[in-house]
């Protein structure tokens, strides 16, 4: 099959349909329905494509000097430049990358025309992110001409021509063998992994391999003689639960190749949060507290546009080490009032404000509900139901004129942080 068109054919060089010379074989490749779509270094491609001087130059997305990566162009890989790298690393491995702010509402833009087309070939889309996620296409083929490998094939090639960034595909007969294939062949790639090879092809790889095998659980794996796929298939199921807990289930099936989960179209979200990251690190509790303000103000914002409301408030902090601190208090009821997200993060602030250093400060909410459930009236605070009428009030007025158009009084005066992500 044409990498580039879709078209099939029998054992040819270049496709004789468009004169790509990027063919695909594979005995399973038209009876496979499960895939995984990743587009390419996504931040990046997208600032490459709005600016076309940049095509062959090594590009970062960070947040300056004091940041991290957020993501970068395949040139600065070529560097050693990776995502999460302290931006002050990055930069000293390719000095020559031109950094670019991210710019997050311009991603969620390009990333929601990209789900778009993903929903025009199928309906059961699972994003998994912003620039990724799993399509079912079985039982497509009557309504598309063609096997779902030819028409993932064709939808790239739409992503590509119609908003300009490339991507990747995997396709297996399940997600977990989906989500390895789309990482096998980067960027523009097309990978498959069938039934036939699956179990010797998983033998020799990483145990980190594995969706949800952290750097924490392939260090004990590795402390207990496990290195491999394959030494992790020989552990009984009895053994892996017991020795690693509820993971252990998913440990047993993921190497043998089998996983059961169904691609499950709008996952709901598990958190929302907002962090930033200063360009000088920060001791002082009142200017940690000033800088927390805008983020409760976005985290709150994300939960009312989502329709939500969060039952936990987490804090996150971050040393000059790189060290990260996370403390999180579970609310009497759900909320999604930037007062109350500040407040109790202020509350978690003070324990934690004894003289150091920070250099990022982020701020969260988790157990998510429906927002209709969201900041009753509260006997134990009585200034609740005020301070709601007051931030509907602001909410109005800001839906009308504008996120600008009016502020509280705690959001003026001094240097507000860089846009929060």
């Amino acid at each position: 099959m044409c990498r580039d068109c879709g078209r099939r054919q029998l054992r040819a060089r270049r496709c004789t349909a468009c004169g790509s010379v990027r063919m695909l074989a594979h005995a399973e490749l038209h009876a496979l329905s499960t895939a995984h779509i990743d587009c390419d270094a996504f931040y990046a491609s997208v600032e490459k494509r709005d600016r076309p001087e940049l095509a062959d130059q090594p590009v970062i997305v960070g947040g300056g000097h004091r940041g991290v990566v957020s993501a970068c162009c395949y040139v600065a890989r070529l560097y050693g430049v990776r995502s999460a790298m302290p931006m002050f690393k990055a930069l000293s491995l390719c000095p020559t990358a031109t950094v670019i702010k991210p710019d997050m509402r311009r991603y969620a833009q390009v990333g929601r025309q990209v789900r778009q087309l993903m929903e025009s070939v199928t309906p059961l889309v699972e994003p998994i992110s912003i620039d990724e996620a799993f399509l079912d296409l079985a039982g497509t083929e009557l309504l598309h001409g063609g096997s779902p490998a030819q028409t993932l094939a064709r939808l790239v090639r739409r992503i590509e021509q119609e908003i300009g960034i490339t991507a990747s595909i995997g396709l297996s007969y399940n997600k977990f063998l989906a989500k390895v294939a789309s990482d096998l062949d980067k960027p523009r790639g097309f990978a498959v992994i069938g039934r036939a090879e699956a179990l010797d092809f998983l033998a020799p790889k990483p145990v980190g391999m594995i969706w949800g095998v952290g750097k924490a659980l392939a260090q004990k794996l590795e402390h207990d003689g496990i290195r491999s796929i394959g030494q992790l298939r020989e552990m009984d199921l009895k053994y892996l639960v017991t020795r690693y807990g509820s993971i252990g289930q998913r440990l047993y099936r993921f190497s043998r190749g089998e996983d059961d989960r169904s691609v499950t179209p709008h996952n709901p979200a598990k958190s929302i949060s907002a962090e930033t990251t200063f360009d000088q690190d920060v001791a002082d509790g009142d200017a940690l507290e000033k800088i927390m303000w805008p983020l409760a103000e976005t985290v709150s914002r994300r939960l009312k546009a989502a329709g939500l409301a969060g039952n936990t408030v987490t804090l996150k902090l971050k040393t000059p080490d790189f060290r990260l601190i996370s403390r999180s208090q579970r609310l009497p009821s759900p909320t999604r009032m930037a007062d109350r997200i500040f407040r109790t993060g202020c509350t978690l602030l003070a324990g934690e404000v004894d003289g150091r250093h920070f250099r990022l400060l982020g701020i969260g909410c988790s157990d998510l509900v429906d927002g209709r459930d969201a900041d009753p009236p509260d006997l134990a605070d009585p200034g609740l139901l005020r301070r709601a009428r007051v931030e509907q009030a602001m909410d109005a007025v800001r839906a009308k004129l504008g996120s600008g158009a009016i502020v509280k009084g705690r959001g003026l005066g001094g240097k507000p942080p860089r846009e929060p992500v």
